[in-house]
This record gives structure tokens, C-alpha cells and sequence, in this order.
């Protein structure tokens, strides 16, 4: 009866979802869009594959310094603008980086971005987990997909307009994180009422067998997660880095058709995520976990051997799993820690920037050293991790 009552007010509060969505998206825009131009800027600047991963790696680590701090003291001490904030440091980032005259501002540009990034998202996330109203994956499928998205749109965005009139043209951009700072400052106003009534439905509907864990599962529990999450994470990134490069090199594509197949598997991302949130409501955050780490090691097996057509077809398949991931092991984290909602969003989305770059750079260097096609062999074996979910500590989600 209570999860009916929760879910009958919750659509009160899914134009405030939609808003977060969209300031998502715009966010996660900009953000994807210094991967989707680094094929100009590798020409420009005469870039290596180590250069590039270290663009990444400084984006990331710099997306990643502040989540967790900012959302262990959101949680105490709740910041309702912060989001908005951030969206600043996006902005300054993204207008520095179309006039970058070399490779130290490029990294200076890039790691502005990354320091908005790491403020708007654990505030933001909260505002997702209050809004949700009984329908977490829901909620949390909402918010994602706005952000997968935003990166699926940035390789189109980069074959239509940054490859044909330059790296200047990014400054363009910046109306993206003006739109997200006057949307998130609209919707603040409504944080304390979202608050109450997540807090009124927490006390009443909350997790016995949470409650039941010792402080030891859920650590282990928590370790776990994250294990999960890079391994997915490395898995994904060589998508994200170094898929124009791979289809470039192996397959003779051009420039602006390798952009549109990163969009087509972005796109494929998203619609995983929101899946992924929908269907984790219903049959439970630890099946989906193990469908999407465990379910695509028979595809990334293949995918090395395989034509032109096999890849996109199964990269299309692979992020689609892959991607529903995220939210289930999200709000997995936030079952196992009830009251840290800014720390776990913070703690998770770090954790994704910092991983990723780190992914990012040691796969560049291997590249480079041993060649694309044999780091994605490598990288094929990675879904085998997702067998330690068999020690995930049950909590009833």
C-alpha cells in the first residue's frame, strides 16, 4: 500500500525529472563533446594516442576531485544551487577550450569542464532520488538517459559543425550551459518540498533487510559495486576514446562517418539506460546487475573478429546491456547506505569519471604500443568480471 501511495504522487514530480533530464543532457553535451572532437584535435596540434588518453585522464581525474566531497556535505548541509554553479565552470571551460592556442590550454579547458561536471552531478542526482516518489530505476533511468543523450548527440554534432568550421566553433556551444544554469536555478525553489516527502516515504517504506546488513557486507557489498563499475567502465571506454579511431583505422571509414556510428552506439546507451531503470523496478537492481556486466562476454568475444556491419551490430547490442547497468548499481549503493544519497551519487559518478580516465590513458598507451584491434581483444575478456556479483549481499533491491 505504501509503494501504490508513493507511486501515485510521483507524477507530480515527473516535470521536475524531466527538467533534470534535460539539464543532463546539456551537461553531458559538453562533456562528450572533447572525445568527439579529438580527431580535429589530434591534426591541429599533432597529437599522439597518449597525448589523447591524457586529455581524457585529466578530464576525468578533474570530474571526479570534487563529487564525493561535494556530496558528503550536501547530504549534511543541502545546496540546492550548486548544480548551477557547476554549470558555470562548464561554461568558462568550453569557451576556453574553442580558442585553446595549444595543448597545456586544452588541458587546463578540459579539466574547467571536469570541475563543473564534478558539482552539478551529485546535487542533481539527489534531486532525482527525491523526486522519484516510490519509482527509483525510473527516476534515475530519467535523469541518465538525458545525460546518455547529450553524449550521443555530440559526435553528430562534431560531423555536422565542428569538423566542417573548426575548433572555434565550440564556443557556440556555450548557450548549453546557460540554458542548464537558468533551468537548475527554476527548480531549486522545490528542494525542500521534494526533501519532506522523500524523507516521509523513506521512514515508512524502509529496507528491513538493508537495515539487517552488518557494517562488513556492506562494505563488501560497496567494494563489489565498484568492481563491477570499472570493470564496465574500462570496457566502455575504449568506446568512447578510441572507437573513431578503431573503425578509421580497421575499416577505412571517413572521419564523419565514424562520428555518426559513435552516435549510433550512444543512442543504443541510452536506450539501455532507461531500460535498465524501468526493468530494475520490476525484476530487481541485482538480476539487472548481473544481465548487463555478465550478459555481453559472449558479444565482446566475437566483436575483434568480426566485419564492418558485425561491429556496428554488436556494439549497438553491447552498449544496450552494458548501459543498464549503471543506475541499478547506483541505487544499489544508495540501499546499502540509506542516508548518503549525495555521498553515493558523488562517490559513483567520481568514480566514473576517475576510472574512465584512467581506462582512457592506459588503454592509449597500449594502443600504441601493441595496436587498437589487440586492446579491444584484451578488453573482450573484461564482462567476465561481472561473475563476483554472486557475492553482491542481497538488500531486497
Amino acid at each position: 500500500m505504501t509503494t501504490m501511495t508513493a507511486r501515485s504522487g510521483g507524477a507530480s514530480f515527473l516535470p521536475l525529472l524531466v527538467v533534470l533530464g534535460i539539464t543532463h543532457l546539456l551537461n553531458d553535451l559538453i562533456q562528450a563533446l572533447i572525445p568527439a572532437i579529438y580527431p580535429i584535435l589530434k591534426a591541429e596540434f599533432a597529437l599522439d594516442l597518449v597525448q589523447i588518453g591524457m586529455i581524457t585522464l585529466t578530464f576525468q581525474i578533474a570530474g571526479s576531485l570534487f563529487q564525493p566531497l561535494v556530496g558528503l556535505y550536501t547530504d549534511r548541509h543541502p545546496l540546492p544551487y550548486s548544480s548551477a554553479v557547476g554549470m558555470g565552470f562548464t561554461l568558462t571551460g568550453i569557451t576556453a577550450l574553442a580558442f585553446a592556442p595549444s595543448y597545456a590550454m586544452i588541458l587546463a579547458s578540459v579539466a574547467c569542464i571536469g570541475i563543473g561536471s564534478s558539482i552539478f552531478h551529485p546535487e542533481a542526482t539527489r534531486m532525482a532520488r527525491y523526486a522519484a516518489q516510490g519509482r527509483a530505476g525510473l527516476a534515475q533511468g530519467i535523469f541518465q538517459v538525458g545525460g546518455q543523450i547529450g553524449g550521443a548527440v555530440a559526435p553528430l554534432v562534431a560531423a555536422l559543425i565542428i569538423v566542417p568550421w573548426g575548433q572555434q566553433s565550440l564556443a557556440g556551444f556555450a548557450v548549453a550551459p546557460i540554458i542548464a544554469m537558468l533551468l537548475l536555478i527554476r527548480i531549486a525553489g522545490q528542494h525542500d518540498r521534494l526533501r519532506e516527502a522523500f524523507h516521509a516515504a523513506a521512514k515508512v517504506a524502509q529496507s528491513r533487510t538493508t537495515a539487517a546488513l552488518s557494517r562488513g557486507q556492506v562494505r563488501l557489498g560497496l567494494l563489489i559495486l565498484v568492481l563491477l563499475m570499472a570493470s564496465k567502465l574500462a570496457y566502455l571506454e575504449s568506446f568512447r576514446s578510441f572507437y573513431t579511431f578503431y573503425v578509421i583505422e580497421t575499416f577505412g571509414v571517413s572521419i564523419p562517418q565514424s562520428q555518426v556510428l559513435l552516435f549510433v552506439i550512444f543512442i543504443s546507451s541510452a536506450i539501455g539506460v532507461l531500460l535498465g531503470g524501468m526493468v530494475g523496478d520490476r525484476i530487481g537492481r541485482h538480476r539487472i546487475i548481473w544481465i548487463s556486466i555478465l550478459g555481453p562476454l559472449p558479444l565482446t568475444l566475437l566483436l575483434p573478429h568480426v566485419g564492418l556491419a558485425g561491429t556496428v551490430a554488436l556494439t549497438v547490442l553491447i552498449n544496450l546491456i552494458m548501459a543498464s547497468a549503471f543506475a541499478s548499481i547506483m541505487l544499489y549503493a544508495m540501499e546499502l547506505m540509506p542516508g548518503r544519497i549525495g555521498l553515493i551519487g558523488g562517490v559513483f559518478y567520481g568514480l566514473n569519471f576517475a576510472l574512465g580516465g584512467l581506462a582512457a590513458a592506459f588503454l592509449g598507451a597500449l594502443a600504441d604500443r601493441i595496436g587498437l584491434h589487440e586492446v579491444y581483444v584484451i578488453c573482450s575478456f573484461l564482462p567476465a568480471v561481472g561473475l563476483v556479483t554472486w557475492f553482491l549481499p542481497k538488500t531486497g533491491a
